[in-house]
């Protein structure tokens, strides 16, 4: 039910204004693993549009957008988490957890391969999919990572429509679909999983779509995966020269948009690289937040 813009004045227990409007928020992706790594897990991915219930905002509004993972150079063997996407706004945070790393060949922590979505299993089945929708939201802001069975191929990291392919005959499995939303006012496809890696010429895997990238083999790197889509990226193969890195995931987003009945008239955003916009025709606000910020009115 949506009460749009109110003052409470003096006695009613609060100054602050507030609003009803819908959301989306997707966490960091994450990258792919290394030497037939998994694919990388794509961010949580929380909406309330279109048909869900709204969220009642209280200025001001404090966001945090997800990175996505990077990579540091070195040629270990793990991928790398992104970050938690959220907003604060008065007694509530509301999160979007990073997708999960795509593992690798290498021993690590095991619980980095959880997240929104969860990284792709690394090859020889040594270390299953990550789980997703960690921690558990309702509805599930994301799916698992894909299992490697016991030949040289990653897994596919999970998505936000689907869970990541399971590897077999040593070929990297493709990464979860993406899930689409209009809330911008355009259909768009954000939170796919990375592909997972593939041993030497063995065929690459694709990535699960919106933003998501492939795994590789050989001594090719992955691509980056697209920014603000939350996606993940593809793991890499390797060759008896080279472990390639794993292009960085895609950063994640947050929209919250207004009812054109709820519209307070004096919506602010910061900083600038974020905007406000109107869709047309319903005459709702628009606010996109690509990098951290605040929203007030």
């Amino acid at each position: 039910m949506s009460f749009g813009y109110q003052v409470l004045g003096f006695g009613a227990g609060s100054s602050a204004a507030k609003i009803d409007a819908d959301y989306l928020v997707i966490g960091g992706g994450s990258t792919g693993g290394i030497r037939h790594g998994g694919g990388g897990g794509a961010g949580g991915y929380r909406t309330s549009f279109p048909g869900g219930t709204k969220q009642t905002f209280e200025s001001p509004i404090t966001v945090t957008v997800g990175a996505g993972g990077t990579h540091p150079g070195s040629r270990g063997a793990t991928g790398v988490k992104g970050t938690d996407s959220s907003f604060v706004t008065g007694a509530t945070t509301f999160t979007s957890a990073a997708g999960g790393m795509g593992y690798g060949h290498g021993t690590y922590s095991t619980t980095l391969g959880n997240g929104g979505s969860g990284g792709g299993g690394t090859h020889n089945g040594t270390t299953s999919g990550g789980s997703g929708n960690t921690p558990p939201t309702s509805p599930a802001q994301g799916n698992d990572g894909g299992d490697s069975d016991s030949s040289a191929g990653g897994g596919g990291g999970g998505g936000a429509s689907t869970a990541g392919a399971v590897s077999t005959g040593g070929t990297g499995a493709p990464g979860g679909s993406s899930s689409s939303n209009s809330i911008t006012g355009a259909s768009v496809a954000r939170a796919g999983g990375g592909g997972g890696g593939s041993y030497q010429t063995r065929a690459q895997s694709s990535g699960g779509g919106g933003g998501a990238t492939g795994g590789t083999n050989q001594d090719t790197a992955s691509t980056a995966a697209t920014a603000n889509t939350g996606s993940g990226s593809g793991g890499t193969g390797a060759d008896s020269a080279v472990d390639p890195l794993p292009g960085n995931g895609g950063s994640g987003i947050v929209v919250i948009r207004v009812p054109a009945a709820n519209d307070p008239g004096s919506l602010a955003i910061a900083p600038g690289t974020n905007s406000i916009s109107t869709d047309s025709p319903t005459g709702d606000k628009i606010c996109t937040f690509t990098v951290d910020g605040t929203l007030s009115f």
